[in-house]
């Protein structure tokens, strides 16, 4: 991780704000606030490399907004998505835009930290991310047939009656083989399992 690299906050909560800076400081890791999508594009031009992490829901341009605008100006800069909505749909919007993680607020400290280091660490083909991913990969390919098509549904956003319903099954079973996953995928909650999920490349279509 280069010593002068630089996290950019971007949250319009200015208690998140205050709250994630002082966490990040504490851990050695400088920051730079900014309180709208709109006041970073306005700092871009005096910019320090580094990662971006910005909330996702925010007044005027959201962070998917923001992703969009980087792209077309050609900021390269890893981003980490957060929500405090646990909207699967943002989620993957956001991966797929580019995004290299997304946190649900409200989140582990250790968690954010880890995702953070490793955005900043993302050149190091040997960091912990690579290894994460062919994890979560190896414990993707011991699900069943029907547990990867839950797991779909689920991705997509999906409650399990309109999994039971596109399946062909009863929402008993598809509960069942919810279990299960969660299970082989170790993960405690929805939102672990679809960022599991979506940081080993397993994006619905569509």
């Amino acid at each position: 991780m280069a010593s002068s690299a630089v996290v950019h906050l971007i949250d319009d909560d200015e208690g998140v704000r205050q709250a994630v800076a002082f966490l990040l400081s504490s851990a050695g890791l400088a920051v730079r606030v900014h309180e709208s999508a709109v006041a970073f594009l306005d700092a871009l031009p005096s910019l320090q490399p580094g990662c971006i992490v910005s909330d996702v829901r925010m007044p005027g341009m959201d962070g998917l907004e923001l992703q969009r605008r980087l792209k077309t100006l050609g900021v390269t800069l890893p981003m980490i998505i957060m929500t405090g909505h646990a909207d699967v749909s943002l989620a993957v919007e956001a991966m797929k835009a580019g995004a290299v993680d997304f946190i649900e607020k409200p989140f582990d400290d250790d968690l954010i930290l880890s995702a953070i280091r490793a955005a900043l660490d993302l050149y190091d083909k040997t960091g912990y991310r690579e290894t994460e991913i062919a994890q979560t990969q190896a414990k993707l390919k011991s699900l069943s047939t029907r547990e990867r098509e839950v797991l779909d549904g689920l991705l997509a956003g999906h409650p399990n009656k309109t999994i039971a319903y596109d399946l062909g099954l009863s929402a008993r079973t598809v509960e069942v083989h919810r279990a299960s996953l969660m299970t082989k995928m170790g993960a405690t909650s929805l939102s672990e399992l679809v960022r599991m999920s979506l940081i080993a490349g397993l994006l619905p279509s569509g």
